[in-house]
C-alpha cells in the first residue's frame, strides 16, 4: 500500500484520543492528523525518522488541534483544514474545500464535509488507500456528540460515510468502543456479527492496540446509529 499509516494514542486515559501518522511511500510525504498532544506524536515520528510536513485537522477542537502550533514550529509543518473553519484552527495555513481533494505526495485525499459534531467538520478520505479518518464523526459502535449540530445534520453526515466502499477501512479521533458497546448490545442482543467485533476489539484492546481500523462494511453491521433509518430515529439514539 502506498499510503502507510501509524496509529498513536494520545491523552491517555483520560480522553483516549487517536492521532495518526501518515507517509506517502513513493514520495516519503508525512501528515500529522488531529495532533491532540504532541509529545507522543514526536516520539513516534522520531521512531520512524519522519518529518512531517503537513498538519491535518478535522476541526478545530482543542483535543483535536493542541499539538498544531508545536509540531509547526518544531517542523516547519503547514496546517490544513476546512478553508471555512479558519478562524477557529490554530496555525492554520492552508484550506481544503468539502467536495474537492487534497494531494499527499502521490496519495490523495478527498474532502467530505460532515457538519454535525461542529460545523465545518469534514473527513479525509484516502480512495486508493481505502483510509478514511474521520475525526469527532464516527467512532467504533458510536457517534461523537452533536455539539454545534442537528440529528438531521448528523444523519446526512451518516448517509455520506455510508455511500463509501464496504471494504474501506475508518480512523476514528477517539477509543470509543467500550463507550459504545453498550447501546450496541441494547439495539442488537443477537447479533452474531457484534459479538465478533467486541470479542475482536477486546483481544486487541488487552494487547494494547487500537480497537480498529475496522471495514465499513463490519461497522455498518454493528454500529446502531448506521443503522438509524431516519434523522428521527437517530435522534432518539443521540
Amino acid at each position: 500500500m502506498s499510503l502507510k499509516i501509524y496509529t498513536v494514542l494520545c491523552r491517555a486515559g483520560s480522553m483516549d484520543n487517536y492521532s495518526y501518522i501518515l507517509i506517502d511511500g513513493p514520495s516519503g510525504t508525512c501528515a500529522v492528523v488531529d495532533p491532540s498532544e504532541p509529545a507522543p506524536i514526536i516520539a513516534k515520528l522520531e521512531q520512524l525518522n519522519c518529518r512531517p510536513q503537513y498538519i491535518l485537522n478535522t476541526h478545530h477542537h482543542f483535543d483535536h488541534t493542541d499539538g498544531n502550533l508545536e509540531l509547526k514550529n518544531l517542523y516547519n509543518a503547514k496546517v490544513v483544514g476546512n478553508q471555512y473553519d479558519a478562524a477557529r484552527i490554530p496555525g492554520f495555513d492552508i484550506g481544503v474545500e468539502p467536495g474537492k481533494t487534497f494531494s499527499l505526495g502521490t496519495s490523495t485525499a478527498e474532502i467530505i464535509d460532515v457538519s454535525a459534531h461542529t460545523q465545518n467538520h469534514i473527513l479525509y478520505y484516502f480512495k486508493d488507500a481505502k483510509a478514511l479518518f474521520t475525526g469527532d464523526t464516527l467512532f467504533n459502535l458510536c457517534i461523537g456528540g452533536l455539539f454545534e449540530g442537528t440529528p438531521e445534520q448528523m444523519f446526512a453526515a451518516l448517509q455520506k460515510i455510508k455511500a463509501l466502499p464496504d471494504d474501506t477501512l475508518f480512523y476514528p479521533g477517539h477509543e470509543y468502543t467500550a463507550f459504545g458497546a453498550p447501546e450496541a448490545r441494547r439495539q442488537l442482543p443477537d447479533s452474531p456479527e457484534l459479538a465478533a467485533y467486541l470479542e475482536h476489539a477486546a483481544r486487541r484492546l488487552n494487547l494494547g492496540e487500537p480497537a480498529g481500523p475496522v471495514t465499513l462494511g463490519v461497522e455498518k453491521q454493528c454500529n446502531p446509529y448506521l443503522l438509524a433509518e431516519t434523522a428521527k430515529d437517530l435522534a432518539r439514539l443521540c
